[in-house]
């Protein structure tokens, strides 16, 4: 659907000929700080001066070598007239003069084929700029990434964050590469060609230039009708792909449910939206291209005949009228070339803009790494734990103590903080107060890689990459071996299903993984978490997706991988942490209750009637 949407959209834009090129002219996404974020992107070109400054004056010599063309060739052609003329007239010992016709059309040809040269030059060049440029930015934006908290990435969407990395920094290199030579190009073309206007007839270029603000005044009023209903195409474009990635996305659903006939409905009456405003667009901007070349042939016409009453008088040579014709008509794309990429520079400083929101987002705190853990026992203490997400503290005054080798089952009801605990002990978010120990030393005081491997983690959303089944397993450890990783899998009971299949270790899963089921996913999952042997296991409804048999299986798995280590397991299946050593009864942000499963229900408390509550619920159904 992606690729699909992405194409509906560029070709919405494309659609209309010229028009499309007038609707970039009126601008696009702009900065919220353009003088600022340009500043500041040209500091990543600075270390490439001498490959800029090589790049302006190969494109400026390029562009001279071709400007001055259209002038050789009306040398020529003079030539070439005036030697017809005398000729024909009956001048004595006259005679065209192919020898000097020759050495022009040499010397053109000699000026278009080094203008060709420094045009590659220039690409050459800044196509290595843009290239490094971007490849710096992305290494810097990689980097960033992984020093952000996990709250950036808990508070915005993770297509927002994806598009910075790649759809923005495309734009960027796109740019740097194409259009900044490319306006450079189009800049030095119009100060020549006015210059060469000017060399032949100042009264002609007066009359040539005047025809350009005459097509902006006349289309402007198109433009601005025209920006409507573009704006309308778009808005509905995206309500259609919307509306369809819902539908199949949904499909299932939409037919179990019989919502074909609305669905249909729906697409029908946003289609058919799309339809009017595109044909609108499509037709208003039609008519400013035919109305540009309308007044530029009347301007042409203009030319010509001016023009040939100065020959007639002889204050111009016929081939000087050639070549300032040929000007008139190379004028007008430069010019529009750079209004187009004024725009284009527009929208690629606010997504340099993005970018820079991204690479200015506040990191992780600094660590001060004061302490060590080469090998931890497992003993986690909470002493006196305050957190909050903003001002108002979810969890508050929070103290546990767990013994090495314990497993600590965490229960409560939806929102009660068992996973805000987890994302805390891997300080994923700092405390506000307080403090998590690690067979006595401070969490704080340790350095972010030490702590996260003396954990495993088994999720309930499992993470598994495009690749083969042995690498998803082996990710859990460097230079694991084939035996490790086989002996992990038996472990994890997920050796029996992976050799059943076709490749066997080798069979590759797709980017989605959707080629095995998810509760083999979540098999493979705790394969990976078996081979990594950490000292403490975090396991968040580890077993939720699978059948009650492989239930079974993976908790005679786990009871045996949790043996010496200390466990923490979040569950909301009661019946699954009956033997926990220790059970810690959640219930907003606070420890209500805690002991083994037995005391609990002694107790006759919350933990009582959470339990009873399920099985109540059993029996009835």
């Amino acid at each position: 659907m992606s690729k699909h949407k992405k194409s509906q959209s560029q070709g919405g834009h494309q659609a209309g000929g010229g028009g499309g090129n007038m609707m970039m002219m009126m601008g696009g996404q702009k900065a919220k700080n353009f003088k600022g974020t340009l500043r500041r992107l040209l500091t990543y070109l600075k270390p490439r001066s001498n490959q800029l400054i090589a790049v302006f004056i190969a494109a400026i010599l390029s562009t001279i070598f071709a400007v001055v063309g259209p002038k050789i060739m009306g040398n020529a052609i003079t030539e070439l007239f005036e030697g017809a003329y005398a000729k024909m007239t009956g001048v004595p010992g006259a005679a065209i003069d192919f020898d000097a016709i020759g050495k022009l059309l040499l010397l053109l040809a000699a000026l278009y084929v080094i203008s060709s040269l420094f045009t590659y030059i220039q690409q050459y060049i800044m196509s290595s700029v843009a290239q490094k440029t971007v490849y710096d930015l992305r290494e810097e934006v990689n980097g960033k990434l992984e020093r952000l908290p996990l709250k950036y990435y808990d508070g915005r969407p993770n297509g927002e964050t994806l598009s910075r990395v790649t759809n923005d920094l495309d734009t960027i290199g796109n740019t740097l590469q194409q259009s900044l030579t490319q306006f450079i190009t189009s800049v030095v073309t119009i100060v020549g060609i006015i210059i060469m206007m000017l060399t032949i007839s100042p009264l002609l270029t007066l009359i040539s230039i005047v025809s350009l603000p005459v097509s902006m005044f006349v289309i402007q009023p198109i433009l601005k009708r025209s920006q409507k209903h573009f704006a309308d195409q778009q808005r509905t474009l995206g309500q259609l792909n919307g509306h369809i990635e819902e539908m199949y996305t949904g499909h299932q659903v939409v037919k179990v449910f019989g919502h074909e006939k609305k669905a249909v409905a729906e697409f029908d009456e946003v289609n058919e939206q799309l339809y009017d405003a595109g044909r609108r667009a499509q037709f208003i901007s039609g008519i400013i291209m035919p109305m540009m070349s309308f007044i530029g042939n009347l301007s042409y016409v203009v030319i010509s005949v001016v023009g040939g009453i100065l020959v007639t008088q002889r204050a111009i040579s016929i081939g000087d009228i050639q070549a300032f014709i040929t000007y008139t008509r190379q004028f007008t794309q430069p010019v529009m070339q750079t209004a187009n990429i004024a725009n284009i520079i527009q929208s690629t400083i606010a997504a340099a803009e993005r970018v820079f929101e991204l690479l200015d987002e506040v990191e992780e705190e600094k660590e001060v790494t004061t302490e060590s853990l080469s090998k931890a026992k497992g003993a986690v203490t909470f002493k006196q734990v305050d957190f909050g997400y903003a001002d108002e503290l979810l969890i508050e005054d929070m103290n546990i103590d767990v013994l090495p080798g314990q497993t600590v089952a965490i229960v409560g009801p939806t929102g009660a903080g068992k996973t805000t605990l987890i994302n805390l002990l891997m300080r994923f978010y700092e405390l506000n107060n307080g403090e998590i120990t690690i067979d006595g030393h401070d969490t704080r005081k340790m350095s972010r890689t030490d702590l996260r491997t003396t954990f495993g983690m088994v999720l309930q959303d499992t993470w598994l990459f495009n690749g083969t089944i042995k690498e998803n397993i082996a990710f859990g450890k460097d230079g694991a071996t084939d035996e490790e990783i086989f002996a992990a899998a038996k472990t994890a009971r997920a050796d029996h299903f992976i050799r059943t299949l076709p490749d066997g270790y080798d069979t590759v899963l797709n980017e989605e993984a959707s080629n095995i089921s998810q509760g083999q996913k979540q098999l493979l999952t705790i394969a990976r978490a078996v081979l990594a042997n950490p000292p403490i296991m975090i396991l968040d409804e580890a077993t939720s997706s699978v059948d009650t048999r492989t239930e079974l299986l993976i908790q005679q798995a786990m009871n045996r991988l949790m043996e010496g280590r200390t466990s923490f397991v979040i569950a909301h299946r009661l019946s699954t942490i009956r033997d926990a050593d220790l059970i810690l009864v959640m219930n907003e942000g606070k420890v209500i209750e805690q002991g083994s499963h037995e005391g609990l229900i002694k107790e006759e408390g919350f933990y009582a009637d959470l339990y009873n509550s399920q099985f109540s619920t059993k029996k009835a159904i």
